[in-house]
């Protein structure tokens, strides 16, 4: 039974030993990480700036074009329903009155 116990407590020092080495890469690997990031912006801040003020403009462009399509689709809708209402008056004998100049 002792053996056991022994073979059992040396599996899991093993796992725990395993699980530590890998946090230990992964942190290692973070740093490494961190530290790249960091070197790149101090290398050239200006590259940085035109990407951000890059990538506003691209929001910005990417929120006028949705608004666009959003206004497009509710159109579509307004003259679907148009033609649903214009159908059902047809069917009763009524229609919309139209002013004409």
């Amino acid at each position: 039974m002792s053996m056991e116990k022994t073979a059992k407590e040396d599996e899991s020092f093993q796992r725990v030993r395993g699980l530590k080495k890998m946090t230990d890469r992964w942190q290692s690997s973070h740093t490494h990480c961190l530290w790249q990031m960091t070197l790149s912006q101090r290398r050239n801040p200006y590259a940085t700036l035109r990407m951000q003020d890059t990538t506003v403009q691209e929001l910005a462009l990417a929120n006028k074009q949705l608004l666009m399509v959003r206004q497009a689709a509710l159109h579509q809708l307004f003259e679907k329903e148009h033609q649903q209402f214009r159908q059902e008056l047809a069917q009763m004998g009524k229609a919309f009155y139209v002013e004409r100049f």
